[in-house]
């Protein structure tokens, strides 16, 4: 790994690390830049995924005053995000190489259409909690659990932009303050790429020397985004992102 190609990539994980503490959608920036200097796509994803869950587990340690008191909500929630994050990862492994190759544009217009709706998605969201707030409070029970379950199983097999779906899954179902909801998103984060990354390093090809340069960036883009990082203005942010993952999907569909 040539020193500019180093310095790429710990950037890039700086960034992702930043952006998933805050949105959720930081390996489209990070996986577009392992394929742009040749590594193969199931590599990429399995090594991004070991990279940043470090910067996770950052992001979770800057929100952790938000996490308190979540515990009895959080258990079965993990538990959940477990199974799925380990059920996906499985998946990614057992199929093909060429079905992910075929596959992960389409993964990657998925999250880019996410990022892109996210504010309706998010004005949708307050307004039913709103309404929800006249009702009554309300905690999700085992379409919560379902959804989780569900949102781990995307995670463990490619992941970007599991942070938006699972933030919407949260505020629709579970009546609490979305700061709160956003730290409780980032520690479901790490339980899902934290199993998956446990049995690609014990079974996938990880490439190291990118995977740990990612980390370190991704650690320091975890606290970034816990402290500074919501200053950013959201419709830049937003739009960098889908700018890049557009580009690459078309570029991996194009061949």
């Amino acid at each position: 790994m040539s020193p500019i190609e180093a310095l790429a990539i710990l950037g890039a994980g700086l960034a992702a690390g930043t952006i998933n503490t805050i949105v959720g959608s930081g390996s489209l920036i990070t996986f577009p830049t392992l394929l742009a200097f040749g590594y193969a796509p199931v590599v990429a994803n399995v090594s991004n995924t070991v990279g940043l869950v470090p910067g996770s587990f950052s992001g979770v340690v800057g929100y952790r005053r938000e996490l308190a008191g979540q515990r009895a909500r959080a258990v079965p929630l993990c538990l959940a995000a477990l199974a799925g994050g380990l059920t996906g990862a499985l998946l990614l492994l057992a199929l093909p190489a060429s079905a992910f190759e075929r596959i992960v544009p389409l993964l990657i217009l998925l999250a880019c259409a996410l990022i892109v709706v996210q504010p309706r998605l998010s004005r949708a969201v307050m307004a039913r909690r709103a309404a929800a707030g006249r009702a009554g409070h309300h905690g999700g029970g085992p379409v919560l659990i379902l959804g989780v379950f569900l949102n781990g199983i995307y995670g463990g097999y490619f992941g970007a932009a599991q942070g938006v779906i699972l933030i919407a899954i949260l505020a629709i179902l579970v009546d609490d303050d979305l700061q709160r909801l956003n730290g409780l998103k980032n520690l479901i984060t790490v339980v899902v790429n934290g199993v998956a990354a446990l049995l690609f390093v014990l079974v996938a090809p990880v490439a190291w020397p990118p995977a740990l340069v990612l980390a370190i960036g991704a650690i320091v883009g975890g606290q970034v985004g816990a402290h500074v990082g919501r200053r950013l203005p959201p419709l830049v942010l937003r739009s960098a992102i889908v700018v890049i993952g557009v580009t690459v999907a078309v570029r991996l569909l194009l061949g």
